[in-house]
């Protein structure tokens, strides 16, 4: 039975999209006329120099575009736009007026404002004051922060010198911080010494203490927000104790009227180094570049996501996921970027939704796992909340299911655009998203990303359609990165990317690309379940387990040896009160036996009291696959990578007693 569509734009959204006013522009400036998107996609990806010129030019980065965008195709070492110069945070505030920048909430329920021209004037004493401690271009300047105002305002004074960025979230453990800063020897470290998260005060004072220690690069830290246990930070900046520390109001008082300023810096030079998740040995140091990050971002979030300077931008992210320095990304269309700093689920399920009435968000961007978390809760955000600002939600993390789709038009708004999104940290960006001129399928991606040639590859390295494959990207894109980190020769890069299939990259995702071009990614191709030649996702798994009532969350692993039948084991995290009884075993059984395939029904059922994570809240299927096949539990995963370490060694001890 054909599939029908659970959403389409009507004529009037067609009319007024951003993408509508691009495909205009193409017309009248460059004679080109597309009549669909699919039309639009393809020659995005087979005429990149055309397509990034365009962009370069319609968003008016600055001025005609600078010779070729691409001088160099091939992959890795694409060269773009060589010549020119440009610097992120110039174009992050080309607005200088009283709209909002910033809007930002906490737990409490507090709403405040930054306007473009305060956040020029305080970008500017904030760089002023890091020039004072001595950082110049190229330079680190690292943030152990939450996602609040002040780890904005830092990474824009960074860019605006020629600075490099980085930064981890304060509830990252300190090896985890130290695993990743180290490697890129900071001069300068912007920190909390406490956060609050779930209704109380977490003190970070030993661990921030710790961390200075393990960077012996530091020349000096700034420290923002309280040094008393009450409180948001935010409230008193009393000095660390230590000689070489400043508290943030010291550095903004004393860099008051400083002139804004930007260094000038070429395409490539880098702006951030973000870290994948580290499961195994040293998290990769991903670094990017000022100008691709721009071109993507300006690309991703005004066609694709359809925003621009009336909108508020909001994606519920920590400081360590990309999704922050994405969310960000909202100032270079000088809309309004929405922060949020807290737990999504305090006090209750239901705080996210009032947060987005409070706000007026026009763009609520979430994960799956929250949005089945509100679907189990009961939450009615469509009866409890006044949502009529917004126009779309935006799903990542994990593949959304169908049930998904359906309960955000049924109890959150009947008339948004929801968007699922697949990408990654490695290009900040999303290779599968959404258009504003498609309908939306339940449990699909909408389409293939403008200038991302994303095809689906079968094990001889043939694009397929119809049939799942792995997710490769055939051409290059802007916001690839740079270089690893201390990888001089570039042999980890070539081997992270593109050691399946030379000058391919290999995102590690299954995807299946339908006949009408939208896509649908059913789980890391790594930690797939292959049972007597059935091969299948893990996504699609825990879409049925975890649609069981009693189950709250869920991990499967396949320990089959080669060529023979293993197990599969399933540990599952039940509610409040339910319990694994013969019944619910059963019942388990024969759901995964009805709705996937008799072959893949769990030789065992575990309870546990929660899933491993990263701390980018990636379930650790691999890992635990691993140390099951032999190896050691510290060289499987880096424990500092984890949001829990206890539960991975619940799980391996589970699985290691007689079944």
């Amino acid at each position: 039975m054909a599939v029908e569509p659970i959403w389409e734009p009507s004529p009037e959204r067609v009319a007024r999209a951003n993408i509508t006013r691009y495909l205009h522009w193409l017309r009248d400036r460059r004679g080109l006329r597309f009549a669909s998107y699919d039309e639009l996609w393809r020659w995005s990806v087979e005429d990149l120099d055309g397509f990034w010129t365009s962009i370069w030019e319609f968003f008016e980065v600055g001025g005609p575009a600078p010779g070729p965008a691409l001088a160099e195709r091939r992959m890795p070492g694409a060269r773009w736009f060589p010549g020119a110069t440009l610097n992120h945070a110039e174009l992050s505030l080309r607005r200088h007026d009283d709209h909002p920048a910033l809007l930002f909430g906490n737990e409490a329920g507090e709403l405040g404002t930054i306007s473009y021209a305060e956040l020029g004037r305080r970008v500017a004493a904030v760089a002023a004051g890091l020039r004072g401690l001595g950082v110049a271009k190229g330079d680190r300047v690292v943030a152990y922060l939450p996602n609040v105002p002040e780890t904005v305002i830092a990474m824009l004074a960074t860019a605006s010198i020629g600075g490099i960025w980085s930064s981890c979230a304060p509830e990252f453990g300190v090896s985890s911080v130290v695993d990743r800063f180290a490697q890129i020897e900071p001069r300068v470290l912007v920190a909390v010494d406490g956060y609050r998260y779930g209704g109380a005060w977490h003190d970070r004072r030993d661990a921030l203490a710790e961390i200075r220690r393990r960077l012996p690069t530091l020349e000096a830290t700034v420290l923002v927000g309280a040094s008393g246990r009450e409180g948001p930070p935010g409230r008193g900046d009393p000095a660390p104790a230590s000689g070489n520390g400043v508290a943030w109001d010291r550095l903004l008082a004393e860099g008051a009227g400083a002139a804004l300023t930007f260094e000038p810096v070429a395409f490539d030079h880098p702006l951030w180094v973000l870290y994948s998740s580290g499961t195994t040995g040293l998290p990769k140091a991903i670094v990017h570049g000022h100008g691709g990050i721009a071109l993507e971002l300006l690309k991703s979030i005004s066609l694709q996501l359809d925003l621009g300077p009336a909108d508020r931008f909001f994606w519920f992210t920590t400081t360590g996921w990309m999704m922050w320095n994405f969310l960000a990304g909202g100032l270079l269309l000088g809309s309004t970027v929405v922060l949020y700093d807290g737990s999504p689920g305090h006090p209750d399920m239901g705080a996210l939704w009032r947060f987005a009435e409070r706000s007026r968000m026009t763009y609520l961007g979430t994960s799956a796992a929250f949005v089945l978390a509100s679907m189990k809760a009961g939450v009615e955000p469509a009866r409890d909340a006044g949502l009529s600002a917004l126009h779309s939600i935006g799903s990542t993390g994990s593949p959304l299911p169908p049930e998904g789709f359906a309960w955000l038009y049924e109890h959150v708004a009947s008339d948004v655009l929801v968007g699922s999104t697949s990408g990654g940290t490695d290009v900040c960006t999303s290779f599968v998203t959404s258009c504003p001129l498609l309908p939306v399928y339940p449990g699909e991606i909408q389409c293939r990303a403008l200038g991302a040639k994303v095809e689906s590859f079968d094990e001889d390295g043939r694009p397929v359609v119809g049939q799942v494959g792995e997710l490769v990207v055939t051409e290059p894109l802007p916001s690839m990165p740079l270089f690893l980190w201390n990888d001089p020769d570039g042999e980890r890069y070539r081997d992270s990317y593109f050691s399946t299939w030379p000058g391919v990259w290999r995102h590690g995702d299954w995807l299946e690309v339908t006949e009408r071009g939208s896509c649908i990614i059913s789980g890391r191709s790594d930690s797939t379940l292959n049972r007597g030649g059935v091969r299948m996702g893990t996504a699609e798994f825990y879409r049925v387990v975890e649609g069981l009532d009693e189950v709250v969350d869920s991990l499967v692993v396949d320990v089959s040896d080669p060529g023979g039948e293993g197990r599969l084991l399933l540990f599952v995290v039940l509610r409040q009160g339910a319990e694994l009884d013969d019944g619910l075993r059963s019942r388990i059984r024969a759901a995964v036996r009805a709705d996937l395939s008799p072959r893949h029904v769990p030789d065992r059922i575990e309870v546990i009291a929660e899933v491993p994570r990263t701390l980018s809240g990636k379930k650790l299927e691999v890992p635990v696959k691993r140390v099951l096949a032999g190896v050691p539990l510290d060289q499987a995963v880096s424990e500092g990578a984890l949001a829990n370490p206890d539960a991975i060694r619940q799980v391996v001890a589970l699985a290691r007693e007689p079944g």
